[in-house]
């Protein structure tokens, strides 16, 4: 039994879910800078848009976008060149294919 236990409590640890994000209108309002590419290989972070608020959470590029910004994990602030961003984006059609693939820049996330 407590084996079971056990495994149902690192199961729910485990589970990753969105972070949630507000774009911000102006590049000094936001925490971090970021610049969406047009091929997933120039990518540091695939991100995945979720429906809902209740699937926020880690730092795993599932992210949720807040009406407030008082309601936001990150402030984000979309730059039109790549070298002004922070991290370079990507946005795929799937949840299982977000994620990070330079996690050197997860920092800017937490």
């Amino acid at each position: 039994m407590r084996a079971i236990a056990t495994t149902f409590l690192l199961l729910i640890t485990s589970l990753t879910y969105a972070q949630k994000v507000f774009s911000v209108e102006y590049q000094n309002q936001a925490d971090v800078k970021v610049y969406v590419v047009k091929y997933e290989s120039q990518a540091d972070l695939k991100v995945y848009k979720v429906k809902y608020s209740s699937q926020a959470g880690k730092n795993d590029g599932k992210w949720y976008f807040t009406e407030y910004s008082s309601q936001a994990d990150k402030k984000i602030y979309f730059v039109d060149y790549e070298n002004q961003a922070d991290v370079k984006i990507y946005f795929v059609d799937y949840e299982n294919q977000a994620g990070w693939r330079n996690k050197s820049k997860m920092q800017y996330f937490y």
